[in-house]
């Protein structure tokens, strides 16, 4: 008889099934989705363009977004003159670079729709989840607001609001809201945020009859500290997806009101007022109505495809 030395080691499995983590099944989702790839890579050189907007106009053009070249852009009928190899998109009324406009409207659209968008997600993430985690008054208050402001005209009142505040160089709330970037700001705000809160509320309004809700409470856990470690956490993933299908839909908000002269001031450059100026001569200067518009739209759509891709990729239900 003779003992054994010690357990015996069994020969490693073939096909070991090896555990992921739902980030990392989240990203393989991702990753196999060729048109969110494509999205994410747009956004990303939209990004680096509104960086470095200043850089590529100075070094690579030798222009500023403001610089009137009209002797050398604009024939004798004051019409501007088209792309050349000084002007890669030509030049607008006032005989200034479109290539340069076009890369500091990047900037604006951008830094815009993400300034109005976290702060319309802060706004309905707030309201949301105390409206779906108290119910009662709280519940009623934010729902009730919520269905009156997206039952307004908000084009309209929006125009309302930008004509009225931009009047007078004081502009609203006692000098609060000043007129510019920041009144454009505070509209696209005010009108996105309850999209946000009724989302936030729905989600939550499920996840407080989960068993560790229950768990977390019967342990002594307090309505704050139940909201920040277990509700919230479980909101990420929606509050991601449609953060990011919100930012199209606010860059075609501040677009239409520049497109309307209610916007940005004139010497900043936006793609939705550059339309509005080829809105007169785009039948002679077809390139003032081309590239703008082209720019726009693949950044709204890069958005929707990357938001598409996220909501599949987080979704544990997605067949993809």
């Amino acid at each position: 008889m003779t003992s054994l030395a010690g357990p015996v080691e069994s020969a490693p499995l073939m096909g070991q099934v090896v555990g992921k983590s739902p980030r990392q099944l989240a990203w393989e989702r991702f990753r196999h989705d060729r048109a969110a790839l494509a999205g994410l890579l747009v956004i990303v050189l939209l990004v680096l363009i509104s960086i470095f907007a200043g850089v590529i106009g100075k070094y690579l053009a030798g222009h500023g977004p403001n610089d009137l070249f009209q002797r050398e852009m604009t024939d004798e009928f004051g019409l501007p003159l088209g792309p050349n190899s000084d002007f890669w998109f030509g030049a607008d009324t006032a005989g200034r670079d479109l290539f340069v406009r076009v890369l500091y409207g990047a900037r604006t659209s951008l830094l815009i729709a993400l300034a109005a968008t976290g702060i319309a997600v802060f706004i309905g993430v707030v309201l949301g989840t105390a409206a779906g985690y108290f119910r009662g008054v709280a519940d009623t208050i934010v729902s009730r607001v919520t269905d009156v402001i997206l039952a307004l005209p908000l084009l309209l009142l929006a125009i309302g609001i930008a004509a009225a505040c931009g009047t007078t160089k004081e502009g609203c709330l006692n000098g609060a809201i000043e007129p510019g970037l920041s009144l454009v700001v505070f509209i696209i705000a005010l009108f996105s945020w309850p999209y946000i809160a009724r989302i936030v509320r729905g989600n939550v309004l499920s996840i407080r009859e989960k068993e560790f809700i229950e768990s977390a409470r019967s342990l002594g856990a307090g309505n704050v500290r139940i909201m920040f470690r277990e509700v919230l956490p479980n909101l990420i993933a929606p509050i991601i997806v449609y953060s990011t299908l919100l930012i199209p839909s606010n860059i075609l908000f501040e677009a239409a009101l520049s497109f309307l002269g209610l916007g940005v001031p004139q010497e900043t450059p936006s793609w939705g007022r550059m339309l509005s100026d080829a809105a007169g001569v785009f039948d002679v200067a077809w390139w003032l109505m081309l590239f703008p518009g082209l720019f726009l739209v693949a950044t709204t759509l890069a958005f929707n495809l990357v938001g598409d891709g996220l909501r599949d990729a987080l979704d544990p239900r997605s067949g993809r």
